[in-house]
């Protein structure tokens, strides 16, 4: 296959995968506490791959490869919902969740009072403590949530107010490498122990909603969209002048 052809194939090849990353960000722009996902691109050299310049010197032919998928760990807008289960963190921190396959960690603090009293996310997944699981009593009212994520509530008509324990906060000194999406908004962390928060703060009432600017993202799908074309394009314009010289060198030799 010529080295146009193959240049053209791998780079259609990464601008697939890109359109996918684009298309996932877009379907999470509503997604609270969500963070968009980038593809990184670098230059391929194959070793037998070679052409000949105008001036007769050989050269690499370069292809292109999506080396890998960056998180945009940047903080998304802060959006109030009055609801008092509900926290934006401030600063870098993840909240921690108990989930079948051990503690996993998320940005996304809408929150919920399940059946049996425990905190939950809205996919019914155990918000953690520092001390385990937070369980409220049928009588609490009044939840308070302060900046440190000391949970306090109100039991029945008690005017004092009583403990039911601590939102656990972590980071991580190597978040991009560290953590991997596993989808339902959660991120697992490979190798990496989690460390206190100890400069994020919560904020009660309020949601950090996704970093995904919706027109930047239409607008690089667009751009994918139109470079394929245009690759796809290039390729059926090489297809059609070698199917041409091929006919040509048939009709010159049955002449």
């Amino acid at each position: 296959m010529e080295n146009v052809s193959l240049i053209g194939l791998s780079r259609q090849m990464t601008l697939e995968r890109q359109l996918d990353v684009v298309a996932n960000n877009v379907a999470n722009v509503n997604t609270t506490g969500f963070k968009a996902d980038r593809s990184l691109f670098e230059e391929f050299l194959r070793s037998n791959a070679r052409e000949t310049n105008f001036i007769g010197r050989d050269r690499n032919v370069s292809f292109v490869q999506d080396r890998a998928t960056l998180k945009d760990l940047s903080q998304g807008p802060i959006e109030q919902t009055k609801n008092p289960l509900d926290v934006a963190i401030d600063g870098d921190g993840f909240l921690v969740v108990q989930t079948p396959n051990g503690p996993r960690y998320t940005r996304d603090g809408s929150m919920q009072i399940s059946q049996t009293g425990q905190l939950v996310t809205k996919s019914g997944i155990p918000v953690l403590g520092t001390g385990g699981p937070i369980t409220f009593q049928p009588t609490d009212h009044d939840i308070n949530i302060s900046a440190d994520g000391t949970v306090t509530v109100q039991e029945g008509t008690n005017r004092t107010d009583s403990v039911r324990g601590k939102l656990r906060m972590v980071s991580f000194a190597q978040a991009q490498s560290a953590l991997k999406k596993e989808g339902s908004n959660l991120y697992s962390a490979e190798g990496a122990p989690p460390l206190p928060a100890t400069t994020s703060k919560l904020t009660q009432g309020f949601v950090e909603k996704s970093n995904v600017s919706s027109v930047m993202e239409m607008t690089r799908m667009i751009d994918v969209t139109r470079a394929y074309t245009q690759i796809s394009a290039m390729l059926q314009q090489q297809t059609d002048m070698r199917r041409s010289a091929i006919e040509k060198l048939a009709g010159d030799s049955a002449a």
